[in-house]
């Protein structure tokens, strides 16, 4: 037996917000300059939203508006009182931007499979659905109209075959626990992972989920990392994504690695591939940079030959300097149509 579980969260989910609300302001930044150094977090707990960070930039504009704004279209309807302390960034780290180099140390990590057209494994595409079946139930489906923005799902499988099914929905209190599993069952559960005989389903485990978002848990940005990239199957080297430009490796090296990856599988070198990087700050070339499949074939020189993983060179190639990133902040930042990191291009061995 070899059980693996995998999750993901809704927007209306409180450390998702906070991404939101992150990368809603970089993108914003991005479109007034796009030079913009950007290191924004956020924080919301009952009541109260907390901006703050580092940011170099000729942009201006409202944060407080655009946070409000956003916190509305995700779904609630309280007035959370927002606080915001944003300052400029550092100059012992930008000596080392400025001239091309890592806007910080770390590792990063860039994954693909052939199992799936997203070329994730397929627990993870299987459980995004779910979430965002979740969401798009609450929006466009008036019979849906209990349904709140927070929700959670996770997925529990065994060598590939699904074991357990899990889903939390927050919901009005007039709904009934009864009513609340059968129509999620019924629209969500079975249209997405199929058929259920044999597989325990598990909906609002505790009996009731009425309070939600900032109102029952505080939210952070970067706390949902592995809901971010490959929740729990892959490794990942700990910087999160959301709130910062480009020059920040964090972010920028783990799209780079996913390119790289993906078009190893795409281009028929591997069924799979994993990509690992690390890199000092201030210093262009990468410390270390791998890659493997899973059965041991050594890619790392076909990556080097086709993916130039200096820092600036990632921003380049990948047209990083634009305003794209408020869309990856929630249901995970891989496999999603239309992101420069998922395009599929012709590579020499």
């Amino acid at each position: 037996m070899s059980l693996r579980t995998v999750e993901s969260v809704t927007d209306g989910h409180p450390d998702k917000i906070c991404d939101q609300i992150s990368d809603a302001i970089l993108d914003e930044y991005l479109k007034r300059d796009s030079s913009s150094r950007v290191a924004v977090e956020s924080f919301g707990c009952h009541g109260m939203i907390v901006i703050g960070g580092e940011v170099t930039s000729f942009g201006e504009f409202d944060a407080d508006r655009l946070a409000r704004n956003l916190y509305k279209q995700i779904g609630y309807k309280d007035e959370p009182e927002i606080f915001i302390n944003i300052v400029k960034q550092s100059p012992d780290i930008a000596q080392g931007v400025d001239i091309g180099g890592a806007g910080d140390q770390g590792i990063m990590y860039g994954y693909a499979t052939n199992e799936t057209p997203e070329f994730l494994p397929k627990p993870i595409v299987l459980v995004h659905k779910l979430t965002q079946g979740l969401a798009d139930l609450r929006r466009h489906n008036p019979e849906f109209w209990w349904l709140g923005p927070d929700g959670k799902a996770q997925l529990t499988f065994d060598d590939g075959r699904i074991k357990t099914v899990l889903v939390s929905a927050q919901h009005d209190e007039k709904v009934t626990y009864d009513e609340i599993r059968e129509k999620l069952i019924k629209h969500l559960i079975e249209p997405t992972v199929g058929d259920l005989n044999g597989l325990e389903v598990l909906v609002n485990p505790t009996g009731r989920f009425v309070v939600g978002g900032f109102d029952a848990d505080t939210g952070l940005t970067g706390r949902k990392i592995m809901v971010d990239t490959y929740c729990g199957l892959l490794p990942h080297g700990g910087g999160a994504f959301s709130g910062k430009d480009p020059t920040k490796v964090d972010r920028s090296a783990a799209y780079m690695a996913r390119f790289a990856a993906k078009n190893i599988v795409a281009n028929g070198y591997a069924k799979n591939c994993l990509v690992s990087v690390a890199y000092a700050i201030g210093r262009a070339e990468p410390l270390m940079l791998s890659a493997r499949s899973s059965n041991g074939k050594d890619l790392s020189e076909i990556v080097k030959k086709n993916f130039d993983f200096r820092s600036k060179a990632i921003i380049e190639r990948l047209n990083l300097r634009r305003p794209l990133y408020l869309q990856t902040a929630s249901y995970g930042h891989f496999g999603k149509q239309g992101l420069p990191w998922e395009e599929v291009i012709k590579i020499e061995d």
